[in-house]
């Protein structure tokens, strides 16, 4: 797409949180929940190149660690509930605060890695002096 120009950095960051093509913003990401489409239907942006690894689930793993352990913590020193009321709160909480932003959070790191053109590292070839 050459007429088109490159999107800035808040816009690939929307356009990643929203779950749409990294470089048109109108085509769908995902064909299924976590499972990526094969190709923009909107642009035709071949999705072959994406490859996130584990770090949306590091991310949000961290993340719902800091606020559920702390809750748990709070409500433990504070409350002293049994052992199954801990369960029944905190079961809930940790299903919720892992598998909402995982979505959103895979698509915002696929817009950043197409918007900053990132690629597997290269050794250079050198010749020895």
């Amino acid at each position: 797409m050459p007429d088109q120009t490159l999107p800035t950095l808040a816009q690939s960051a929307m356009r990643g949180i929203a779950c749409k093509c990294p470089r048109c913003g109108n085509g769908k990401l995902y064909a299924g929940f976590l499972t990526l489409a094969p190709r923009c239907e909107s642009c035709g942006l071949d999705y072959a190149f994406i490859d996130t690894g584990d770090g949306p689930a590091i991310f949000i793993i961290m993340l719902a660690g800091a606020i559920v352990v702390g809750a748990a913590l709070i409500v433990e020193v504070k409350y002293q509930p049994p052992f199954w009321l801990h369960a029944v709160l905190w079961l809930p909480l940790i299903l919720a605060t892992t598998l909402l932003p995982l979505r959103s959070m895979k698509s915002l790191l696929i817009a950043l890695q197409f918007h900053h053109k990132a690629a597997p590292g290269r050794l250079m070839d050198r010749e020895p002096k």
